[in-house]
């Protein structure tokens, strides 16, 4: 795959960058949507919804809340009043003048500023007093918003272009001549025979009707009835330009691997590639790309949640092969995590590669930014502060905290002070800086790419 460098090439670059930046910018303010609207239905109090992070570019309050963009758009937030609730037994009017530790004054610090938000009349509207069950949906909801995304963005792409490649009875390639499986050579040797296809006359664009006197449908099954006739002459039916061309073919005989039903190499015993022999042309087909139904979306993205989970849960040794890569000579896993620079840059080339077609540029820009919503819902759900996956799981341990005193017959323990893991949101969110300078600094001097 290669870009021919020009105007239009750059245009399309700045194109697909610009559709990838304004994709990631709708991502994350649907994420905030999707907490903001539940807290205001279960009555919490908002004071702001924020697209971005640093000095703010635009802003506007309606009602009790702030609308704005910030300047680094890289992230958003919502700010609830009330997040952390008082240390348990004291009036959450109260702040107290002094801690002892350092954990305990980072606590400290954590419900003073969460307190200091809270006026008279907002008592009954902070979110640490929510049920238990409204707080897990309130913080789910910027999670699932990316996960209906996605859906919805791998829903188009599976229903409408697709995400399967296929091969069709169009010829796409003719090789030359007939070489060994051993041989390296890049070039036909002037003793070396010609393929069957080549000296029947058969051209790159061809469409293959007949075979063997029978019509073709699809591209196994004139696969199969190529083997099946290893050694004998069979007619063959092209359409060249809407015209039906007739030509006679001999496949020659070659050693290829078993197959099953399935269309799987059969091993023996000895764990050998079983051989036989069967009938070989010297064609490849066209592949095109085929859409499935709305049944099959599911299964799409259940597979890229998959995808991206195996990332996460090996997320320490993928940094570490990140960091092998940008400072030494090891290759750049394609497969391993990218910053936003690096997505940016893939779907900048994903618009300007020459060979894709406009249907395929579209279907690698939705299945970036699908997969994007993938990570971030993924990501979002990892049981730590100050990702919205660790305040879920506070809550559910605050509930069953209480279900279990309960079950014992012993007074309410409140709630989950969340305060206390501070240290922990300190710790997480110097390693999540630290990561991203990594992969930033990777997608930059080492980054993954589509051009080889």
């Amino acid at each position: 795959m290669t870009i021919t460098w020009g105007p239009e090439a750059v245009l399309l670059v700045v194109l697909g960058v610009l559709v990838f930046a304004l994709g990631l910018a709708a991502s994350i303010a649907l994420h905030e949507v999707g907490h903001l609207l539940p807290a205001k239905r279960f009555g919490v109090k908002v004071t702001q919804y924020m697209v971005g992070f640093g000095p703010t570019l635009w802003s506007r309050r309606r009602g009790e809340t702030e609308y704005g963009v910030k300047a680094v758009p890289l992230g958003g937030y919502i700010r609830m009043v009330g997040m952390f609730p008082p240390r348990r037994g004291e009036d959450p009017a109260v702040i107290r003048e002094s801690s002892t530790g350092v954990f305990q004054t980072m606590a400290d610090d954590a419900r003073r500023l969460s307190a200091e938000e809270v006026g008279p009349e907002d008592a009954g509207r902070v979110f640490w007093r929510l049920p238990v069950w409204k707080r897990v949906v309130v913080m789910l909801g910027g999670p699932a918003m990316n996960l209906l995304i996605a859906v919805v963005l791998l829903g188009v792409l599976t229903t409408t272009i697709g995400t399967r490649a296929v091969s069709t009875t169009t010829v796409g390639a003719v090789s030359e001549c007939v070489l060994p499986a051993s041989s390296t050579a890049s070039a036909c040797p002037a003793d070396a025979p010609p393929t069957p296809a080549a000296a029947a006359g058969v051209l790159p664009g061809d469409r293959v009707t007949a075979f063997d006197g029978e019509p073709v449908s699809d591209w196994e099954a004139l696969r199969q009835d190529i083997r099946d006739a290893a050694g004998r002459e069979v007619p063959l039916v092209v359409d060249r330009g809407g015209e039906a061309v007739e030509l006679s073919i001999t496949p020659i005989a070659t050693e290829v691997p078993q197959l099953d039903d399935e269309g799987a190499a059969v091993l023996g015993a000895d764990d050998a590639l079983l051989t036989t022999q069967a009938g070989f042309i010297g064609v490849t087909p066209v592949q095109e790309r085929a859409a499935d139904p709305v049944t099959a979306v599911p299964g799409v993205v259940v597979d890229q949640v998959v995808a991206v989970a195996g990332v996460v849960l090996t997320l320490p040794l993928r940094m570490v092969d990140v960091a092998r890569a940008a400072f030494g000579d090891a290759p750049r896993d394609p497969e391993g995590p990218i910053g936003i620079v690096g997505v940016g840059r893939l779907s900048g080339e994903i618009a300007a590669i020459d060979q894709f077609e406009l249907s395929d540029r579209v279907a690698g820009l939705l299945g970036v930014l699908g997969g994007l919503n993938v990570a971030l819902f993924v990501f979002n759900l990892i049981p730590l502060l100050p990702l919205d996956g660790g305040h879920v799981a506070g809550a559910l341990y605050e509930g069953l905290r209480r279900q279990v005193a309960r079950l014992r017959r012993r007074p309410d323990p409140g709630p989950v002070d969340v305060a206390r893991a501070m240290p922990v949101v300190y710790v997480v969110t110097g390693l999540l800086l630290v990561m991203s300078l990594m992969l930033l600094y990777a997608d930059i001097v080492r980054p993954v790419t589509l051009l080889g």
